[in-house]
């Protein structure tokens, strides 16, 4: 395995970047290791998977070329196999969920693929693709349950081990398994005594439970916003890989994502998905049985639509106590709101928004609701603003 994945190497020489392995003395402090960030968000297509993708369509003979490519992804896969096929000169064939980010469609479509947007799920996508095949001809190319996809990606455990030879674990998301099967194998190969741990959403941990089962099994998901590894069934040939070389999987919570997104986008200046973020979200909120160790977290992706991080950014604010949104109900008369408005400015809060809401089955003649959005420090400092709010008479009501 390891001189295949050598092999590939090669022959993505010049054409995939050799991404930062980046120290963060931040999330060292937060996790009690030495975390050094594999960014993997900068690779060409924003995610590690046009390194599979390149590798297995290169591979293709002329007649498997010829009659071009299809495959099926929540995004990135789709990318990956959208640019290296213009690469290559053949036509490719993506379908993908309707539900998937806009980026992620108008990219895969910018790099020359023909999208399909087809089901509510990657795996409803990917049942409709493998039906086209049979009808196309086209060569389906798996996102991740096939050897030269694999290959690929331990493309990621060669530089790893390049960049910090003396790396004590190695921590990667898990969709369908893709990626972690090929760094397991290949650093294992290198140095068995490197720990690698997979990282799935707890809302879709369908590699967690094929684990348990001693079988890759299809599970039912409730959604999450790490579309990347949403992946209700491991692929046959990830699980062998994963039950031979990974150490141990944990499960994040999607509000652990959406902090650790936010984090990297404060601390390290680093646009993540969900996907991207979620192996690090473990080790932030102390999921692995770890300290004191060089970790190295794999940021596997960084396209995320625009509009979502504006949902991220603001839920991370509620979740870190930097954002309040409050109403209060007082006399509609001269003074009032400034009274109030002085409470909050001797408390030190920014007021970012301010709305009067006269007519409101919540207000009666003479009265108005009063609308603050506040920017706060903390979890104790909107203790203390409601608190003195309360002690000075004014009955609130925190807004969703």
């Amino acid at each position: 395995m390891i001189n295949n994945i050598k092999h590939a190497q090669a022959r993505l020489a010049g054409v995939v970047h050799q991404t930062p392995l980046d120290f963060s003395s931040t999330f060292t402090e937060l996790s009690h290791n030495n975390i050094y960030l594999k960014l993997e968000n900068l690779q060409k297509t924003g995610s590690f998977k046009v390194r599979g993708a390149y590798h297995k369509i290169t591979s293709l003979n002329n007649k498997e070329k010829q009659h071009g490519v299809i495959a099926a992804s929540a995004g990135n896969h789709a990318q990956g196999v959208a640019y290296s096929s213009s690469q290559a000169g053949i036509s490719s064939t993506i379908v993908m969920p309707e539900g998937a980010p806009l980026a992620k469609i108008q990219a895969t479509r910018n790099y020359g693929a023909d999208v399909i947007l087809h089901g509510d799920t990657f795996d409803d996508a990917l049942e409709y693709a493998k039906q086209l095949q049979v009808e196309t001809n086209r060569t389906f190319i798996h996102p991740f349950d096939d050897d030269k996809i694999i290959e690929g990606q331990g493309t990621i455990g060669l530089e790893i081990l390049t960049q910090l030879s003396d790396v004590d674990a190695i921590v990667c998301p898990i969709g369908g398994g893709g990626l972690i099967a090929g760094i397991a194998a290949t650093v294992k190969s290198v140095n068995p005594n490197i720990n690698v741990y997979g990282v799935q959403a707890d809302s879709c941990a369908s590699m967690v439970t094929s684990m348990q089962k001693k079988s890759p099994v299809k599970i039912h998901s409730t959604g999450t916003i790490a579309d990347g590894i949403a992946v209700k069934r491991p692929g046959e040939k990830t699980f062998a890989y994963v039950q031979k070389y990974v150490d141990d999987i944990v499960t994040v919570k999607d509000i652990e994502i959406s902090r650790t997104m936010l984090y990297l986008l404060e601390r390290n200046k680093l646009l993540v998905e969900g996907s991207g973020a979620a192996a690090l979200a473990a080790l932030l909120n102390h999921k692995l049985n770890l300290n004191g160790k060089k970790v190295v977290t794999i940021v596997s992706g960084g396209n995320v639509d625009i509009n979502f991080v504006s949902r991220i950014i603001e839920n991370g604010l509620i979740e870190a106590g930097r954002y309040l949104s409050l109403s209060t109900v007082v006399p509609d008369k001269p003074g009032f709101l400034n009274q109030l408005l002085n409470i909050i400015a001797d408390l030190q809060a920014n007021i970012i928004t301010i709305n009067h809401q006269r007519i409101s089955t919540k207000v009666l003649p003479g009265q108005t609701e009063i609308q603050l959005s506040l920017e706060t420090k903390d979890d104790a400092h909107i203790e203390k603003i409601e608190k003195r709010l309360l002690s000075e008479g004014y009955v609130i009501t925190r807004n969703q």
